[in-house]
């Protein structure tokens, strides 16, 4: 693969296996970039990238870049279904247990870009879990991409969309289930997101590491103070 470059732009340091892999075991060059103030256009021309991967980016790509690069973003619904935001949490709360990992082109408008690959992604586990999971899948998706530079194809079937979730929606204060407790538990506790939780009059429960009983659910907590 000699000749060939790729940014590999995300902050999460979960990725930095996947830039590693990518770089010693393909051969390849790599530009790591962190964070907005890195995605210089003028940077990006100077070294020239055949595609620019966004495995786990929270911001909006600016026009100037997606229209000048091939960038690629991994989304974790089954696309055209789950557009929008807190994909991994808005499946969850649905009941959802299976997903797939899609691999598109970046456009204008969210998630509605055509696409070069999906891959099957369990639900299972914590946050954390399923976004390690996500990562190791997205490093075979990069492989393949780079090595057999499919075309991609238009999105097919009628598009739905998510809203993204707020810190408030880990509020576990309305939920009647175990099973959406445990859920909501799990679906928020990676690094990065803020934690379900409960509050009383002074104090704010977080939770964290939750397993799931016959009757009960036993996890982690943590007591502070409740903010005014």
């Amino acid at each position: 693969m000699t000749n060939v470059r790729v940014v590999i732009a995300t902050p999460h340091t979960r990725h930095d296996v996947l830039e590693k892999n990518i770089r010693e075991l393909m051969g390849i060059e790599v530009l790591r970039v962190r964070s907005p103030a890195e995605m210089d256009s003028s940077i990006l021309a100077d070294f020239n990238p055949r595609f620019i991967f966004f495995p786990h980016w929270s911001w909006k790509i600016p026009a100037n870049i997606f229209e000048e690069f091939e960038c690629l973003i991994f989304h974790m619904t089954d696309l055209p279904f789950g557009r929008g935001g807190s994909p991994l949490q808005n499946l969850i709360v649905r009941g959802i247990r299976e997903t797939k990992l899609t691999a598109l082109r970046c456009v204008a408008d969210f998630d509605a870009g055509p696409i070069y690959m999906k891959c099957p992604l369990s639900l299972f586990g914590s946050a954390e879990e399923i976004l390690l999971r996500a990562s190791k899948i997205t490093e075979e998706m990069i492989k393949s991409i780079v090595l057999e530079q499919p075309t991609p194809q238009p999105q097919i079937g009628e598009p739905t969309s998510f809203s993204r979730r707020t810190p408030r929606d880990g509020d576990l204060a309305e939920l009647d289930e175990l099973e959406k407790v445990f859920d909501y538990i799990r679906m928020l506790d990676a690094d990065g997101y803020p934690s379900a939780f409960l509050e009383t009059e002074n104090f704010r429960l977080d939770f964290s590491r939750a397993s799931l009983k016959s009757d009960s659910i036993i996890a982690d907590v943590k007591i502070s103070r409740r903010k005014p």
